[in-house]
């Protein structure tokens, strides 16, 4: 079965904070998927953690997220990429990419960013954990540089690329 690597591109409008990154082994990208083989597209998010692992039937390893398609009945499964999780940090709203995906059977359609993102001030490097990104904005107050510090338009896309 064909290994398809997807990266999720993101872009945002950031006012006075230099980067955002999702914090830690743990942190939970939310997604849609569509299975490979049936085009099916469940209407809920699924999740995928670095710090979880599932069997892959048939003695084929492990990945960070196993789902039998409620359509098909395939076992499809994805992996978060080792050293892809990258800060988002260009001010000008251009997509790149924040992580890289290892798909078996199916693809991410959607992303919902939801929460423990940390962003890091433009100036200060004030730091603020537990970003939430759920409203695809966020903002707060930056006090040693007295001004607001904010994530707005937060936008997301999946893109193949060559592994």
């Amino acid at each position: 079965e064909a290994v398809v690597s997807t990266q999720s591109t993101g872009s945002a409008n950031l006012v006075n904070v230099a980067s955002f990154l999702a914090d830690g082994e743990d942190f939970r990208w939310y997604m849609k998927i569509k299975c490979s083989n049936c085009g099916e597209i469940p209407n809920h998010f699924v999740y995928v953690a670095k710090d979880e692992e599932s069997d892959v039937k048939g003695g084929r390893g492990s990945a960070n997220l196993v789902v039998k398609c409620k359509m098909c009945g395939r076992e499809n499964s994805i992996s978060i990429v080792d050293g892809s999780v990258k800060p988002y940090d260009n001010d000008r709203g251009q997509f790149k990419s924040v992580v890289k995906f290892e798909c078996r059977g199916m693809e991410p359609v959607d992303f919902s960013p939801r929460t423990g993102w940390i962003a890091t001030a433009e100036d200060s490097g004030l730091t603020f954990p537990e970003v939430d990104l759920a409203e695809k904005e966020w903002c707060d107050y930056d006090e040693n540089e007295d001004r607001e510090v904010g994530i707005y338009e937060v936008k997301s896309q999946f893109k193949t690329t060559k592994s």
